[in-house]
This record gives structure tokens, sequence and C-alpha cells, in this order.
């Protein structure tokens, strides 16, 4: 007899990021597909953690989070922003993706519809739907990749229950804009919807940029649940610490489902992040600045060989646009003839939208070393020859 299976994980492909980096090692290519920099942290975090470990306890941490670093999160988004947290708003999780899957599945009830900006971080919809809702796509379109207020106020319905909404946008590098924003927090009160807003990128800014985090904006606060990550603020992936913040309300909601999770997260992390809080502040421009000479040369390497880059103003991702560069092929078949042919894996974005995605545009990760960039850019000018 067949065991039983969840249809949702049956049906289900393993994930883009995982497969291109598969591929990658299968064939010894240079891995500018899934997202992880080679450079931004500073050696004093690391010392840090390594002390943590060698004196600090080793046991469970609280649930939601040492008291030490929740304090740490509120007081950063303070001088970072101008809020006004205390620890109570903050609960702390193995990494940002699990701190998305509690905030949904504490949120999100069967027959609910959640509103998502696509091309769109591929945990979104598995999420929603493990939790009985429904991923309502609103498209976002190349090359200026624009909220648009009528789209937005489109997509709603009587069982519109929340909005997901990530600024800065993985994988368009977008930064929306204060008129962008405002569309969004329109629509999340006058509809009384619930706003799950994955900040991740909020520190990995480019060309000077400021961000500006849709809980400050007027009545958002009480219906925002802040997603954040200090794998992406200090460059260490590995690690997977991130956190949520919100009203106390809403925070003692995702902390309960938080607990049958993940329930705690490594200690000696969790005080390496804290003092990178609390210190690290000098860190942040510096590593933009590293980012971006890191965007530039890649960017300029593409267009010396024939590839049509579209502008990044955040995150460590460029997007290529296939079609506008003469390549004929769609993106997965671009990909895959890049990785076994040219040698190098890339990420195409048509996984990232069920409903209107687009197959002429493929991701690359400039968060590394110059010579791997240098490396990566000698094999898609190869990829140009061989497939345009």
């Amino acid at each position: 007899m067949r065991a039983a299976m969840n249809p949702l994980y049956e049906q289900m492909q393993t994930s883009v990021f995982e497969r291109m980096s598969l591929a990658a090692s299968r064939h010894g290519a240079v891995n500018l597909g899934q997202g992880f920099p080679d450079f931004g942290w500073s050696d004093e975090i690391l010392e840090a953690a390594a002390q943590a470990l060698k004196d600090g306890s080793n046991q469970y941490a609280p649930s939601r989070g040492t008291i030490a670093l929740r304090e740490a999160v509120a007081a950063h988004y303070n001088r970072q922003f101008g809020e006004d947290l205390v620890a109570g708003n903050v609960c702390v999780t193995s990494g940002a993706t699990e701190a998305l899957g509690a905030a949904i599945l504490a949120t999100v009830e069967p027959g609910d519809e959640v509103i998502i900006f696509t091309p769109a971080y591929d945990s979104y919809a598995p999420m929603i739907r493990r939790a009985g809702g429904t991923p309502v796509e609103v498209a976002l379109r190349p090359p200026s990749w624009g909220i648009e207020a009528d789209g937005l106020q489109a997509a709603v319905t009587e069982r519109t229950r929340a909005i997901l909404f990530n600024n800065p946008h993985n994988p368009a590098g977008r930064l929306f804009e204060r008129d962008e924003l405002d569309a969004i927090a329109t629509l999340a009160r006058d509809r009384d919807l619930i706003v799950i807003s994955d900040e991740v990128w909020e520190h990995v800014l480019l060309d000077r940029r400021r961000f500006t985090p849709i809980a400050t904006l007027s009545g958002m606060a009480e219906r925002t649940i802040k997603i954040g990550s200090a794998g992406k603020i200090f460059s260490l992936t590995g690690w997977k610490v991130g956190w949520l913040v919100a009203a106390p309300e809403l925070a003692n909601l995702v902390a309960r489902a938080h607990q049958f999770l993940t329930f705690s997260t490594a200690p000696n992390l969790q005080a390496a992040v804290a003092f990178g809080l609390d210190e690290g502040d000098s860190w942040l421009q510096p590593m933009r600045d590293r980012f971006e000479r890191a965007r530039d040369r890649m960017a300029d390497g593409l267009r010396a060989a024939g590839y049509a880059v579209l502008p990044a103003a955040s995150t460590y991702f460029l997007v290529v646009d296939l079609a506008a560069s003469g390549i004929g092929l769609d993106d997965e078949a671009f990909a895959s003839a890049a990785v076994e042919q040219a040698g190098v894996a890339v990420v195409p974005l048509s996984p990232f939208a069920e409903r209107e995605a687009p197959r002429h545009l493929v991701r690359l990760c400039f968060g590394k070393k110059d010579e791997t960039i240098d490396a990566g850019v000698a094999a898609m000018a190869r990829a140009k020859e061989m497939l345009a």
C-alpha cells in the first residue's frame, strides 16, 4: 500500500537555489547562483561567536531569543530608523525563512488569500499554502519593477488577509519608493490587512540610498510583522539567525508558532549577533561600498561581453535580460547550458512566479571576490558566444 503523502510536498520541486548550486558542484562551475557572499563580515563578530561558544552557555536558549539579542535588535532599529521598540517587540528565529514561516502560520487561516509580489522568494507561496491559504500574485515588470496601485487594488478580495512584501526586493534588486510604500500602507489600513514585510536586505544598500521600514508609516506599526536577518546584515548566511519585529500582541502570536518550528537558536551565535548589532554600526557603510564595487565590476564585465544588465539598487544580485542580449533561449535552457557548457551557474527567474513568470531573465550574485567575479564574467562571455 502506498504511504500517504502531503501533495503540497509530493508535487514540489527542489528549490532552484539548491538545484543550481548542485549543478555548479557537479560541473565544477563558478557558482553565481545561490546568494551567499564571500566577503563582508568583520573578524570581530567571528571572534565574539568563538568566545561565546567556549565561555558561554551551550544549552537551549529561551525560545523567543536571549534578552541580550532581543534588546540589541530593538536598540539597533531605534538608532537606525527612529523607532520605539523594546525586547517585547522581538522574537529571534533560526533564519529569516523560519520567521516568515512562523508569521504566515500565525496569521493565515484556511481560505485566506495573501498578496505577494512576483518574482518572489520561492518560500512564500508554499508556506502560504501550508497554512491553508492561497497566494495571489501581483506581477512586477522589468525594467522598473514598480508597484502599480491599481493592480494592487485589483488583487484584493473579501478573503484577503495579508500582504507579503519584500523590500528591498530579491531578485530584482529594487528599493521601493515612498509612494509605493504608501500604496501598500493605505490598502492595509483601509482593508484591515496584516503586512508581513520581508526586509532582510535593509542594510545592503548601494549608491548611498536610504531605507524606510514600512512599519514607520502612519498606522502601520500595529499591523506590520517585520522580518530581519543577521545573515544578510553581516554577510554570514550560514549562521541562520533571524528575527521578527511586531507590536507585542502580534509578536506574541507569532512566537507561539515559532516555538513549534525551531524552538531556539544557537546561543553563541545569538551572543555574537547581539555584539555586532550593538558595536557594528561602523561596519555597515564599508560593507555597502564593497558590494557596490563588486556590482560595478560584474555589471561592467557583463556589458562588455554583450549582456543587457538591469540596474540594482540593493541586495547583491544583478538581473540579465537574455532577450535584450540577443539570446533566444529561455531562462531555464540558458541556465542549464551555461552551467554544463560554459562553467557558470546562474539562477533562472521563472521559478519565482507561477503566473506571468518572466522567462527571459536570469539572476547572478555579485557578492564575490574579484577573482570569482572575473571568472564568472569570463564564463558568461563564453556562454554568450556559444548560445547567442
